[in-house]
C-alpha cells in the first residue's frame, strides 16, 4: 500500500521581473491500496505528472510524507525506491543505443534469465518475441513498440507499485488499442501489487478500479470508477475541464 500524507511541492521561477514561488501540488493526501488499478486524471497543468515523479523519487516534495507498506520513503531517491518496489514508466520511453531488448529485460528483472524466459514478457505485451528479442532499443523502434517493451520491463520487475505517466502519449491509434489490451491483462493479473496510471483517456478510465481527479494541484474528487467516471463525461463542462475525451 502506498500512502501520501499532506504532500506539497513548489518551484521558484523567473517571471522576467524577479523570482516567484509557484505551488504545483498542495496538501495531497491519497492512499493506493493493494490489488488496485488507479487512474489519476484532470486538466493539463494540474500537477499529475509531478505527482507521479514525486512517487517515483524523481522529485522531492516540499512537505509531507510518503509511506510504502508503512515505511517512510520520503527521503529515498529513485534508485532506493526502485529497490523498495516502485516502477516508473516515462511518457516517452528512453532509447538505449547499443542495448538489445533481451539485455534490457534482464536488467529490469535484476537477474540472469534465458531468452525464452524474456520472450514470455514480450508475449504478454503482444509482441512477437523472435522479432524483437535481439533488436536494439533505438530509433528503429516505433513509439508504440517502445511503450510495450517498457511495459515488458515493468512486468519483469514484479514490483509492488507500477506507475505509468500518460502511456498513450505519442502513439498511434492501433498501438493505443493494443496498449489498452495490455493494461486489461495487467489489471486481471494484479496480485499483492498496484497499478497507477496518469491519463486523460476514457478507455483507460473505464478499466480503473478507482479514479482520482487532480485539478490546480489539489485533489478535486476521488472514488470508484462508477462514482467518478459519469461526472467526467456527463456534461460538456466536465469534458472540457478534465480533457477525458481528448486524444493526444
Amino acid at each position: 500500500m502506498l500512502e501520501l500524507q499532506n504532500i506539497s511541492f513548489g518551484v521558484t521561477e523567473d517571471n522576467g521581473t524577479g523570482s516567484v514561488d509557484k505551488e504545483i501540488l498542495t496538501d495531497i493526501s491519497l492512499r493506493i491500496d493493494d490489488n488496485k488499478f488507479v487512474v489519476i486524471t484532470g486538466p493539463n497543468g494540474g500537477g499529475k505528472s509531478t505527482l507521479a515523479k514525486i512517487i517515483a523519487g524523481i522529485e522531492k516534495p516540499s512537505s509531507g510524507r510518503i509511506l510504502l507498506d508503512g515505511e517512510d520513503i520520503t527521503d529515498k531517491n529513485i534508485t532506493e525506491r526502485a529497490k523498495a518496489g516502485i516502477s516508473f514508466a516515462f511518457q516517452q520511453p528512453v532509447r538505449f543505443k547499443g542495448i538489445q531488448v533481451l539485455d534490457l529485460i534482464r536488467l529490469a528483472a535484476g537477474r540472469r534469465m534465458s531468452p525464452a524466459d524474456a520472450c514470455q514478457y514480450l508475449a504478454e505485451v503482444g509482441l512477437c518475441a523472435k522479432d524483437y528479442i535481439n533488436r536494439e532499443v533505438n530509433a528503429s523502434l516505433s513509439g508504440g513498440e517502445l511503450k510495450r517493451i517498457e511495459i515488458a520491463t515493468v512486468l519483469a520487475r514484479s514490483t509492488r507499485l507500477s506507475v505509468f505517466d500518460e502511456p498513450e502519449a505519442g502513439i498511434d491509434l492501433w498501438s493505443f488499442q493494443n496498449l489498452i489490451q495490455v493494461f486489461e491483462k495487467m489489471r486481471a493479473k494484479i496480485h499483492d501489487s498496484s497499478i497507477m496510471i496518469i491519463s486523460h483517456q476514457e478507455r483507460i478510465l473505464e478499466i480503473a478500479d478507482e479514479i482520482v481527479v487532480l485539478r490546480s494541484g489539489r485533489i478535486a474528487a476521488t472514488g470508484s470508477r462508477d462514482e467518478i467516471l459519469p461526472t467526467l463525461i456527463g456534461t460538456p463542462s466536465a469534458v472540457e475541464a478534465c480533457k477525458v475525451l481528448t486524444s493526444k
